[in-house]
């Protein structure tokens, strides 16, 4: 397996030490394996969170090109989040 060398902060080496003591881990590598699979995990749904962002952005511009919208009044407007809101509930 290979090594490196990482630098942590007081804090970070406190709390991967605290982890191995409570057991949950046997050594500071596994910890930081498994942290690195958290951050492997949470990059790939940002990156899915992006592409179902790009696709519905690209889904209201296509609508507004076709000119598929409503125009809201500024004194209606908070009204009308509400209500888009309450209906995504439910």
């Amino acid at each position: 397996m290979p090594t490196r060398t990482v630098n942590l902060t007081e804090t970070q080496d406190a709390f991967v030490e605290r982890l191995v003591r409570s057991g949950k881990y046997q050594n500071a590598s596994e910890a930081v394996r498994d942290a690195i699979r958290g951050l492997e995990q949470r990059l790939k749904e940002d990156a899915l969170r992006l592409r179902v962002l790009r696709r519905e952005i690209r889904i209201g511009i296509d609508e507004l090109d076709r000119g598929d919208y409503v125009e809201v009044a500024d004194a209606d407007l908070e009204a009308t989040l509400d209500g888009l809101a309450a209906s995504r509930r439910g």
